[in-house]
């Protein structure tokens, strides 16, 4: 049974740090992908940070370059996403998600809430 837990979300003042981590079970964790996507209310999902399977790799829309900082450890089959400097419109569910190298097959995680506010 593949899962994703996501952890570490919370309240934090504009400017403030977060870290978001993702453990995998389930899976061969070196065949996936692994990206962060974020939902806030009323909008659509939209992918916030990508790595590739070995973890050389790695994008990032313009709205958290230079921000977010995805990484991974395969040691412990975990994701990660580092988030400084947050501001209010970074609030919204955020999401892990795995994508198989080859196949496609993907999962996601159940999501973690972050709230930008003061």
């Amino acid at each position: 049974q593949v899962q994703l837990v996501e952890s570490g979300g919370g309240l934090v003042q504009p400017g403030g740090s977060l870290r978001l981590s993702c453990a995998a079970s389930g899976i061969i964790f070196s065949m996936y992908f692994m990206r962060w996507y974020r939902q806030a209310p009323g909008k659509q999902r939209e992918l916030v940070a990508h790595i590739s399977n070995g973890g050389v790799n790695t994008n990032y829309p313009d709205s958290v370059k230079g921000r977010f900082t995805i990484s991974r450890d395969s040691a412990k089959n975990t994701v990660y996403l580092q988030m400084n400097s947050l501001k209010p419109e970074d609030t919204a569910i955020y999401y892990c998600n795995a994508i198989k190298i080859v196949g496609g097959d993907h999962y996601w995680g159940q999501g973690t809430q972050v709230t930008v506010s003061s």
